[in-house]
This record gives structure tokens, sequence and C-alpha cells, in this order.
């Protein structure tokens, strides 16, 4: 059986990563038979494409379901590793929230433009918790989980590291914060892979950073990469 490894870029230092992150908390928690291994990388000034590729690179001769996690995500499911595992069985890249269809211009998996309409509630899918801990402020119903969706929300995904190297699949470094999540889903549509959604629970601590200078920047680049596709 594959380990599960989790990904984690934190700017926290290693010893502050288990008192002052979410994840940490939720880690420090866990006494699993089998325990999920954790590649974190703490003081991280880097961008997530390029520890999510480092950490897909030594998969190599080392297989994993690699889940590509922000430090401010509380895992509250009790069988979360189980769900997971359940996930990728079903589909070759997994998330939490996502959106079956894609729009052309499209700045998010929710909103279906750029004045951040959200997209109709029969095109949405998963549930994420919002807040600082248990229990969480809201709950944000989007849709059924387990639907096959054409975009994923970044705050977690999990793939077998096997089904990505066979496949070529990778982030593109160019997206360090902003929209590396919706480049790589598209990527792996190019690829012929299935995405979708899966029902874990989680709060998560950030509701994202929309309509900041670099959002706009990084919004331009996916653009002029997606142009006429």
């Amino acid at each position: 059986m594959k380990p599960i490894r989790l990904v984690c870029g934190t700017r926290a230092t290693y010893d502050d990563f288990p008192r002052t992150t979410a994840l940490g908390r939720t880690l420090a928690l866990g006494r699993h038979a089998v325990p999920p291994q954790l590649m974190l990388f703490d003081n991280n000034r880097a961008g997530l494409s390029s520890i999510y590729n480092y950490a897909i690179e030594q998969s190599r001769n080392d297989p994993a379901i690699l889940v590509f996690l922000h430090d401010d995500v509380h895992l509250s499911d009790f069988y979360w590793m189980d769900r997971l595992r359940e996930a990728v069985a079903q589909f070759d890249v997994v998330g939490l929230a996502g959106n079956v269809r894609r729009l052309p211009g499209q700045p998010s998996w929710f909103f279906r433009d750029m004045t951040f309409t959200p997209d109709d509630a029969q095109n949405l899918s998963g549930v994420v918790g919002h807040g600082k801990g248990f229990p969480c402020d809201k709950i944000s119903v989007y849709g059924p989980p387990a639907r096959e969706c054409k975009l994923l929300d970044g705050l977690l995904l999990a793939a077998d590291s096997e089904r990505l190297i066979a496949s070529g699949l990778n982030f593109d470094e160019q997206f360090d914060f902003h929209f590396y999540d919706l480049d790589f889903c598209r990527q792996a549509e190019a690829r012929g892979l299935r995405m979708g959604t899966w029902a874990m629970s989680v709060i998560h601590e950030s509701g994202g950073a929309f309509n900041t200078p670099p959002w706009h920047a990084a919004y331009e680049r996916y653009m002029r990469k997606y142009t006429g596709v």
C-alpha cells in the first residue's frame, strides 16, 4: 500500500509548525497505525508550484499518494486518510471543491467572470468549512461531492504520484501561488486525466486573496498562456 505523503509549504519554522498552523495542530493530534508522511517546506518563500514539483520528482523512486495542501487547513475528518484512498481510486486528481465546467476567461473554479459572479449551483461540487477551528464558523456547501470536474480548488489536491509521472503532469512554476491550481487542472484535462471532488471534512482558515495586484498579474499570465484555448 502506498504511503500518503502530505506536501506543504509554510512560513513557520519546523519547531513552530505543530503549534502555530492549522495543519500542524491537526497532525499533532493523530495516532494512526500507519501515520501519513509529511514533506514540509518550513521557512518557505518559494512558490508552491516549485515545491510541489520537487515532491513529484522525489516520488519517482518512492511512490506515494501525494497530497498538496495549504498549512491553514484543519483535517477535521477522523477518516481523512481512508477518504483520500477512496478518492484516488476513482479520480486521477482529487480536490474538495470544484466546477464541472470551464468558461472562457473564468478567473476561478467558483467565479465565472471578472466581476466575480458565482457560477450556478448546478455546476459546483464539494463542501468546505471555514473558520479557525472546530466547530467552524461556516460551512460552504457548493454541491454534491464525487462529481467529475474540470476545475478544482487548490487548498487540497491529491493524486497517485505514479499517475502524475506517467502522464507527465506537473505544476507550471510561473504560477507561484495564484492560478497554479487552475493551470494544473487544465494540464490534467489536456492529458485526459479524470478530476473530481470527494467528501472529506476540512476547515480552511483563509478565504483566498482575490482581486489583489499579485492575483491580477497571475491572471494576465494565465490568460496569455491559454489565449484561444
